[in-house]
């Protein structure tokens, strides 16, 4: 069983920046995908970035590309998500999560069924 802490949330003006933590109790395996979530009040929880385990693929949401970047340390089973250039529309709960098993395809999937392990999230408030 992995739990997931995630931390590094604030209160940010728009066009700041934030870096999120996302730490693993024990360790991630290869190829396993750790994917960035977020939701805000009143809608859906989306995927914002993928992330595989090993292989360093990274893929983002359209709404994040080119703004969020998400990195690994190993050393601490820990995976950063970067967030620059925030927008108001970014505001919501972050949440980390990761698959059981190793995953084969080209890129992370962005499907919430796919993860198995979440962690209790961290606010991002970005205003205008």
């Amino acid at each position: 069983q992995v739990q997931l802490m995630e931390s590094g949330g604030g209160s940010v003006q728009a066009g700041g920046s934030l870096r999120l933590s996302c730490a693993a109790s024990a360790y991630i395996a290869v190829s396993s995908c750790m994917a960035w979530f977020r939701q805000a009040p009143g809608k859906e929880r989306e995927a914002v970035a993928g992330y595989q385990i090993g292989s360093g693929r990274s893929n983002y949401a359209d709404s994040v590309a080119g703004r969020f970047a998400v990195s690994q340390d190993n050393a601490n089973n820990t995976v950063y998500l970067q967030l620059d250039s925030l927008k108001p529309e970014d505001t919501g709960m972050y949440y980390c999560a990761a698959t059981s098993t190793r995953w084969f395809g080209a890129f992370c999937p962005f499907l919430r069924d796919t993860y198995i392990y979440w962690g209790q999230g961290t606010q991002v408030t970005v205003s205008s």
